[in-house]
């Protein structure tokens, strides 16, 4: 089976069940671009993957980067790999996960990566890593700045927003980490700002 058929073969599995307890709602799916994209949502908890998928509805396929330790898990990680999730290793240099990342993007298709790295409180703040920027950067796609709120209550709809795509700008050829590092904080204030505008 492809990884598209799984994709949405898992899709059509778990929305139900999941719409049941924490249905959806998404506000700005016109933002959506049809092509490539590296989507970047805030991340509280470890729901959030899902309410990104479901926001966007199934034809907006996506790959997920996530870390390595969800993908050792016993049948969950086999699962998720068929349906295009891939590990990265947050304490090193993973080349791996960094060209699986970029070829994603390259095929045109659309890549989700939490800025943050990790799960982040609410009130709490990290620096964003610079990772999304670089992948955007080297291959000229956009950047979806998402927000997600913190509080999701059961059984009844959670907004999740989606802002408006942006093509990060550098002036150097392949664009250096200092303007990495100012692209990621430039996502995180974007992410704020819809959470701003959905209050």
């Amino acid at each position: 089976m492809s990884t598209d058929r799984c994709y949405h073969l898992l899709y059509a599995v778990i929305y139900p069940i999941f719409n049941l307890f924490h249905p959806v709602k998404a506000i700005g799916r016109e933002n959506i671009p049809a092509g490539a994209a590296v989507i970047c949502p805030n991340h509280t908890s470890a729901s959030d993957p899902f309410f990104v998928v479901f926001a966007f509805k199934r034809r907006h396929i996506m790959r997920a980067m996530a870390k390595k330790e969800v993908m050792k898990l016993p049948l969950v990680g086999w699962i998720l790999g068929k349906a295009g999730v891939f590990g990265v290793d947050r304490g090193a240099a993973d080349i791996t996960a960094v060209k699986t990342a970029l070829r994603v993007l390259k095929e045109g298709r659309k890549l989700l990566m939490f800025p943050e790295g990790t799960r982040v409180g609410e009130g709490e703040s990290v620096e964003a890593k610079t990772g999304a920027a670089m992948f955007a950067v080297r291959t000229g796609v956009p950047i979806l700045p998402v927000y997600i709120p913190a509080k999701k209550r059961w059984f009844r709809p959670t907004t999740v927003v989606i802002g408006q795509p942006f093509l990060p700008q550098v002036e150097s050829r392949k664009g250096t980490s200092e303007e990495f590092h100012a692209i990621a904080a430039d996502v995180m204030e974007r992410i704020r700002a819809l959470g701003e505008e959905s209050v």
